[in-house]
Protein backbone atom coordinates (compact mmCIF):
# COMPACT_ATOMS: atom_id res chain seq x y z
CA UNK A 1 0.00 0.00 0.00
CA UNK A 2 1.26 3.44 -0.60
CA UNK A 3 1.30 6.31 1.52
CA UNK A 4 -0.45 9.24 0.56
CA UNK A 5 1.58 12.31 -0.94
CA UNK A 6 1.21 15.59 1.49
CA UNK A 7 -0.54 17.90 -0.64
CA UNK A 8 1.10 21.26 -1.81
CA UNK A 9 -0.65 24.22 -0.51
CA UNK A 10 0.61 27.59 -0.42
CA UNK A 11 1.82 28.66 3.26
CA UNK A 12 -0.37 31.92 3.15
CA UNK A 13 -3.45 29.78 4.08
CA UNK A 14 -2.00 28.48 7.19
CA UNK A 15 -0.17 31.70 7.60
CA UNK A 16 -1.23 31.53 11.76
CA UNK A 17 -0.05 28.14 12.42
CA UNK A 18 3.43 26.04 12.07
CA UNK A 19 3.06 25.07 8.52
CA UNK A 20 5.59 22.38 8.57
CA UNK A 21 4.05 20.77 11.55
CA UNK A 22 0.61 20.89 10.32
CA UNK A 23 -0.62 16.89 10.26
CA UNK A 24 -2.54 16.76 7.49
CA UNK A 25 -4.76 13.22 8.89
CA UNK A 26 -5.77 14.16 12.42
CA UNK A 27 -6.73 17.91 11.39
CA UNK A 28 -8.12 17.61 8.18
CA UNK A 29 -11.65 19.34 8.93
CA UNK A 30 -9.21 22.38 9.58
CA UNK A 31 -7.27 22.29 6.50
CA UNK A 32 -10.20 21.64 4.46
CA UNK A 33 -12.49 24.36 5.92
CA UNK A 34 -9.04 26.55 5.48
CA UNK A 35 -8.48 25.62 2.10
CA UNK A 36 -11.66 26.69 1.08
CA UNK A 37 -11.83 29.79 2.89
CA UNK A 38 -8.20 31.26 1.86
CA UNK A 39 -7.06 28.59 -0.90
CA UNK A 40 -7.36 29.11 -4.95
CA UNK A 41 -8.41 27.02 -7.54
CA UNK A 42 -5.08 25.07 -7.75
CA UNK A 43 -5.21 24.70 -3.23
CA UNK A 44 -8.80 23.42 -3.66
CA UNK A 45 -7.77 20.68 -6.25
CA UNK A 46 -5.06 19.75 -4.19
CA UNK A 47 -7.61 19.63 -1.28
CA UNK A 48 -9.72 17.07 -3.14
CA UNK A 49 -7.50 15.22 -4.50
CA UNK A 50 -6.05 14.57 -1.50
CA UNK A 51 -9.00 14.28 0.79
CA UNK A 52 -11.49 12.96 -1.51
CA UNK A 53 -14.66 14.55 -2.20
CA UNK A 54 -16.78 12.72 0.21
CA UNK A 55 -14.65 13.25 2.81
CA UNK A 56 -14.25 17.08 1.55
CA UNK A 57 -18.27 17.55 1.42
CA UNK A 58 -18.34 16.11 4.91
CA UNK A 59 -16.02 18.54 6.76
CA UNK A 60 -17.60 21.32 4.87
CA UNK A 61 -20.87 20.44 5.32
CA UNK A 62 -20.43 20.40 9.11
CA UNK A 63 -18.07 23.47 9.85
CA UNK A 64 -19.68 25.73 12.60
CA UNK A 65 -18.42 28.33 10.51
CA UNK A 66 -18.07 29.72 6.99
CA UNK A 67 -17.61 32.93 5.53
CA UNK A 68 -20.47 33.67 3.46
CA UNK A 69 -18.60 33.45 0.12
CA UNK A 70 -17.03 30.25 1.29
CA UNK A 71 -20.27 29.07 1.30
CA UNK A 72 -21.58 29.45 -1.67
CA UNK A 73 -18.29 28.36 -3.23
CA UNK A 74 -18.69 25.15 -1.02
CA UNK A 75 -22.20 24.58 -2.09
CA UNK A 76 -21.02 25.23 -6.04
CA UNK A 77 -18.10 22.57 -5.63
CA UNK A 78 -19.76 20.16 -3.51
CA UNK A 79 -23.44 20.54 -5.51
CA UNK A 80 -25.44 20.62 -2.54
CA UNK A 81 -28.00 23.39 -1.03
CA UNK A 82 -26.79 26.02 1.37
CA UNK A 83 -29.40 24.90 3.49
CA UNK A 84 -27.54 21.26 3.94
CA UNK A 85 -24.55 23.25 5.68
CA UNK A 86 -24.81 23.36 9.51
CA UNK A 87 -22.92 26.79 8.87
CA UNK A 88 -25.99 28.56 6.81
CA UNK A 89 -28.16 27.04 9.82
CA UNK A 90 -26.61 28.44 12.18
CA UNK A 91 -26.33 31.32 10.82
CA UNK A 92 -29.90 31.67 10.32
CA UNK A 93 -30.42 31.18 14.06
CA UNK A 94 -28.94 34.15 14.90
CA UNK A 95 -29.15 36.93 12.66
CA UNK A 96 -27.27 40.09 12.22
CA UNK A 97 -28.66 43.17 13.48
CA UNK A 98 -29.70 45.37 10.99
CA UNK A 99 -27.65 47.45 9.29
CA UNK A 100 -28.36 51.13 9.86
Amino acid sequence: MSVKQKPIFDKRIFWDVDFEKINYDTKANFVIERVFERGDVEDIRNCRRYYGDEKVAEALLNAKFLPETTMYLASAVINRPLKDFRCYTLRQLNPRLFPY
